[in-house]
């Protein structure tokens, strides 16, 4: 593996602190030893003949890998995670060309096989209607951020915490989607909207292409792509989002990024070129100049701004 990848961000814990949490009655049922986010990561590739001491947990977002465990080699596709088990030999490694982008997590506890047990082989984790990628997303970004503070206990056990639900918002996907149907069913009702599913070319039509950009912030969208997400042609389809929203798909979907690029500036200790990377923009002048046109301020300005009459 070479040394580094632009836009990274890991943290291991020291033993010392692993050692604590083992000893806790909160954290040993479910801790977090590292944890980290690979953009793009070329050239990533892992070896590991005797197994480690925790589960691993790779979360693809983007780009492509493979891994191999138990004499069975799995290709991993963007949406898709998998966890290797305690102790078994096992490899992996990004693909060449297509190079993941993963989210990663060591963990272990004696709770830790609830959750990882039924996760050896790949699963998926795909945009739909109701998918709720980005709230899970922001959720990884809580405990990393909560851990970076200080390695006290007590932001170990809120991360452990919140891991619990992160968690299991992918082992009970279904359950944890299903809240996003029902809020979305009370919504529509209240606006008095009984035939929005079978109507898609009216608020229905928009809001579902708006989830679908939500979920999928962090990666580059075309046109073409959102076209054959909508089922229409190019044109079509931005004729009806341009008459709901005022503004053209790429337009709307490059705000959401800004908006995010916004919440990670104010709320967490990511670099710029670190949040660059995470939206799925590579060039980070690009990124500097998208944010500048849309905020009114570069990124650095945006962060570093003061109150003022």
């Amino acid at each position: 593996m070479k040394d580094g990848f632009q836009g990274e961000r890991q943290l291991v814990l020291p033993a010392m602190v692993v050692r604590q949490m083992e000893e806790d009655r909160l954290l040993s049922a479910l801790h977090i030893t590292d944890i980290g986010y690979y953009p793009a990561a070329s050239y990533h590739e892992i070896h590991r003949k005797e197994g480690v001491g925790q589960y691993v947990f790779i979360y693809c977002v983007k780009g492509c890998g493979w891994y191999e465990l138990e004499g069975r080699h799995y290709d991993i596709q963007p949406n898709q995670y998998f966890m290797i088990p305690v102790g078994k030999p096992h490899d992996y490694g990004a693909k060449k060309g297509d190079p993941w982008t993963i989210y990663w997590i060591h963990f272990k506890g004696t709770l830790a096989s609830c959750y990882a047990d039924h996760a050896a082989e790949p699963k998926d984790v795909r945009p739909e209607l109701h998918s709720r990628i980005a709230n899970r997303q922001n959720l990884f970004e809580e405990i990393f951020s909560t851990m970076q503070r200080g390695f006290t206990m007590e932001n170990l056990s809120y991360a452990s915490s919140l891991f619990h639900y992160y968690l299991g918002s992918l082992r009970y996907i279904q359950q944890y989607r299903a809240v996003s149907a029902t809020e979305s069913s009370l919504q529509l009702s209240a606006q008095n909207m009984p035939d929005a599913v079978s109507a898609p070319l009216g608020k229905q039509f928009v809001s579902a292409l708006i989830h679908y950009m939500e979920e999928n912030k962090e990666k580059h969208l075309t046109l073409e792509m959102l076209s054959r997400y909508s089922g229409y042609s190019a044109s079509h389809m931005s004729f009806l989002f341009r008459q709901q929203t005022g503004m053209a798909p790429l337009v709307y979907f490059n705000k959401l990024k800004m908006e995010e690029a916004c919440y990670l500036l104010d709320n967490t200790d990511m670099k710029i070129n670190q949040i660059c990377h995470k939206l799925g923009i590579d060039d980070a002048y690009y990124f500097s100049r998208l944010f500048t046109n849309i905020v009114g301020m570069s990124p650095r300005a945006y962060r570093f701004r003061v109150s003022g009459d």
